[in-house]
């Protein structure tokens, strides 16, 4: 079967989707984030997005008492997840009426 995903050039909502269930370290999101939409995300890629969406104040560290670092959703990336969720959906919605006439 084929698979097309409309978020896979998109880590960061990806993560996002992925902390939106509750706090996970990288390797969790990894693989949650596969189990999700099909797509592995890279070291480099998950642990480039993670800062930027620190910077932006969409995700925050939580505590840990071992070496994993665990990140959760803020209530400014709920938002920011739900809004562009919501984008998407107009613009799937749009593309299966148009492909339906």
């Amino acid at each position: 079967m084929y698979r097309v995903t409309i978020m896979a050039s998109d880590p960061e909502l990806l993560i996002l989707a992925s902390l939106s269930e509750g706090p996970r370290h990288g390797y969790a999101i990894t693989r949650d984030v596969e189990a999700m939409a099909g797509i592995r995300l890279g070291p480099g890629t998950l642990y480039g997005a993670i800062p930027r969406l620190e910077e932006q104040g969409l995700i925050a560290p939580v505590h840990s008492s071992d070496r994993r670092r665990p990140y959760r959703l803020t209530a400014r990336g709920a938002a920011v997840l739900r809004e562009r969720l919501e984008a998407m959906r107009g613009v799937v919605e749009t593309g299966l009426k148009r492909l339906a006439t």
